[in-house]
């Protein structure tokens, strides 16, 4: 005998007398393709862990102290040169054997420069020829002038500016002396300098042409 299944119906086994359900073809393989992932998905489940890491960026900054330093300039004040330089020498006094006179410096150049120190000199014959002379710096009788008994300063001359520095000598023979030999005009070296001035003047020291002479003193 022949049992007819339909679609969504219990039917009735002749052996069993169980109630079977037979699900229509499309709906059937839906379900079981869906409890068979489900299946899948209960037995395997997969934990994902999301791990963030945070990179420390560390900045350091060195601030490097920045020093400004303005430097200024002064403007260089050289020493005289005999090229900037006239000499003229002053009316000399004496008295108890002793004769003093004044040598004036004079800018006449255009550019401001400096005197400082003492003088060089030497003793000329009217044809050039060198005549003995001992310099030495101070010491003798007092100069008249004050500053010219005071140790050496800087003296600025401007142009047209005048310094002026002293000297003085012994007019008496000394010792196997007869006579002191006496010049006709003298080299004249400002201090510091290498050259020298000629100057018209007539000295007359004894004790081997020992002359006496003071620093470069300013003019007031």
């Amino acid at each position: 005998m022949t049992h007819r299944v339909r679609t969504g119906r219990s039917a009735t086994t002749p052996a069993t007398g169980r109630r079977s359900w037979a699900l229509p073809l499309g709906g059937g393989l839906a379900l079981s393709l869906a409890l068979g992932l489900a299946g899948c998905s209960s037995s395997s489940t997969a934990s994902s862990t999301t791990t963030s890491t945070t990179a420390a960026t560390t900045t350091s900054t060195t601030g490097a102290a920045t020093t400004s330093t303005t430097t200024t300039t002064a403007a260089t004040t050289t020493t005289c040169q005999p090229s900037q330089l006239s000499a003229t020498p002053q009316t000399g006094s004496g008295g108890a054997g002793t004769i003093e006179l004044t040598i004036n410096f004079t800018n006449t150049s255009t550019t401001t420069c400096t005197l400082g120190g003492y003088p060089g000199m030497q003793m000329l014959t009217s044809t050039g020829a060198s005549i003995p002379t001992n310099v030495v710096r101070g010491g003798g009788q007092p100069f008249s002038a004050t500053a010219a008994n005071q140790p050496p300063t800087t003296v600025t001359l401007a142009p047209n500016g005048v310094a002026a520095f002293s000297l003085n000598y012994e007019d008496v023979p000394v010792g196997n002396e007869t006579t002191c030999p006496t010049s006709a005009k003298a080299e004249i070296t400002p201090p510091n300098d290498l050259g020298n001035l000629v100057v018209p003047v007539q000295l007359s020291p004894c004790g081997g042409g020992t002359i006496h002479v003071s620093p470069v003193y300013a003019l007031s």
